[in-house]
């Protein structure tokens, strides 16, 4: 009798052959990246867990509260009545103190958006980040939001903190303005939110360079240096130019410091801060699409 052999047939294997819709199973993470929540959790866990963000931002507060008590104190009224002074000029003095921080203040959160990119490209954690976001245009914007939002924050809490400071000095001479008072709350709001806005604008000029210490060295130039620059150019143009440089326009932009003969409203000034931002964000776009980590 011939025994006969019974061929078993194998059990097919797992399908890794194109869907219906032409994509692979389980590419789709990989294409698409993360979402847009879980890259703002992760650029916030980035940002909050380097030593140089609560340095820096500790430092902000610091200062400015030290300038403020400072500058509140070395007040004299020489023996007037604080009574006499115009309510306006209360409320200008003592919005000055309140924010005369931001103008060294814009200096270290410079430093710190030109840091946020320039650390990940030195490390190499630039190379895991645009592996999780292929597109790589979402990790810029999702940096740039968390940066904006937590420098905006501490800026806040620094010019108000100097308030109250400012108000505890100056009561002891009779000054006292209440900080809903517009003349007060609007430079105090505006400085915190141009500290944000150069933040962002040095993270921009940070991912352009690709460097820690050239980005500080760039951002400060342009922060601090220009508008030295510019002011011992004895040229008419050179005074023209002046208002509408970033730093300039960004301390006019909440009202208590002028450096154009003419009056530029504090929507202006917000708009050329905003161009420079542009400005910054779309040549960091075009690099960080072009050029590989």
């Amino acid at each position: 009798m011939t025994e006969t052999t019974a061929t078993k047939t194998p059990a097919p294997a797992a399908s890794s052959s194109p869907a219906a819709d032409g994509t692979v199973p389980g590419a789709a993470s990989a294409v698409h990246g993360l979402s847009a929540t879980g890259l703002l959790r992760s650029e916030w866990i980035k940002l909050r867990s380097v030593r140089s963000t609560a340095w820096s931002y500790a430092l902000l507060v610091v200062v400015s509260l030290a300038l403020a008590a400072v500058m509140s104190s070395t007040l004299d009224l020489q023996g007037a009545d604080a009574s006499m002074i115009p309510a306006a000029d209360q409320a200008t003095f003592i919005a000055q103190t309140a924010t005369f921080g931001v103008f060294f203040g814009q200096l270290i959160v410079a430093v710190l958006g030109a840091l946020t990119i320039s650390g990940e490209y030195s490390t190499g954690m630039i190379r895991s980040t645009l592996t999780a976001v292929p597109r790589r245009l979402p990790a810029l914007a999702a940096k740039a939001a968390v940066l904006f939002v937590m420098t905006f924050v501490v800026g806040l809490a620094a010019n108000l903190g100097s308030y109250l400071v400012a108000s505890l000095v100056l009561s002891r001479q009779g000054l006292g303005v209440s900080i809903a008072d517009p003349a007060v709350f609007l430079p105090v709001l505006g400085g915190a939110l141009y500290l944000a806005l150069i933040a962002v604008f040095a993270l921009g000029i940070g991912t352009i360079v690709r460097s820690g210490a050239g980005g500080i060295a760039v951002v400060l130039g342009i922060v601090l240096l220009l508008p030295m620059v510019f002011q011992v150019i004895a040229a008419p143009w050179a005074a023209t130019v002046l208002p509408y440089l970033v730093s300039n326009a960004g301390i006019n932009m909440f009202g208590l410091m002028s450096f154009s003969p003419v009056p530029i409203e504090w929507w202006v000034n917000l708009l050329v801060v905003l161009g420079w931002l542009a400005v910054s964000l779309v040549g960091a776009a075009a690099v960080l699409k072009r050029r590989d980590a």
